[in-house]
């Protein structure tokens, strides 16, 4: 990945409906350059897609929580795969630490919430849970950070 590629994601990311002949025009390139880099980029597991940012807020997902899980050693990823495949959750992460893997999920109600923690305690190979719930979102911004 060079230079060009990274100012291509750059335009990408700030606005993903741009296209590649406006694009190429803000960088000084050809249409085709940038169709045939994003082409590449994707073949490559670079750029794994395009979607709108939502604002969840809006959707009814009013409640953010982070929850972190401890699971048995052995069946680790057994529970990240099983927790993964829960729609409330955005991101499932293996941590270091006292935990073994941190949930970001998003709920329309507390019941919800509630039902989503009970359903994961009842998941074998899960000791315990930690829930913290997000009072308010300063920053929520999960483009990569480009040179």
């Amino acid at each position: 990945m060079d230079e060009i590629d990274l100012r291509i994601i750059e335009q990408l990311l700030k606005d993903g409906r741009k296209s590649y002949r406006e694009i190429a025009r803000e960088l000084g390139l050809s249409a085709t350059t940038v169709h045939n880099r994003v082409k590449r980029l994707q073949a490559e597991g670079v750029i794994k897609g395009f979607a709108p940012i939502m604002d969840h807020s809006r959707l009814g997902f009013d409640l953010t929580a982070l929850i972190l899980l401890q699971a048995e050693g052995a069946h680790l990823v057994e529970v990240e795969e099983e927790v993964a495949k829960l729609k409330e959750a955005c991101a499932v992460y293996d941590v270091t630490g006292e935990f073994d893997v941190a949930v970001v999920a998003r709920f329309k109600s507390r019941e919800a919430l509630n039902r989503f923690i009970k359903r994961i305690l009842k998941m074998p190979f899960v000791k315990r849970t930690s829930t913290s719930m997000v009072l308010n979102v300063v920053k929520e911004d999960f483009r990569p950070p480009l040179p």
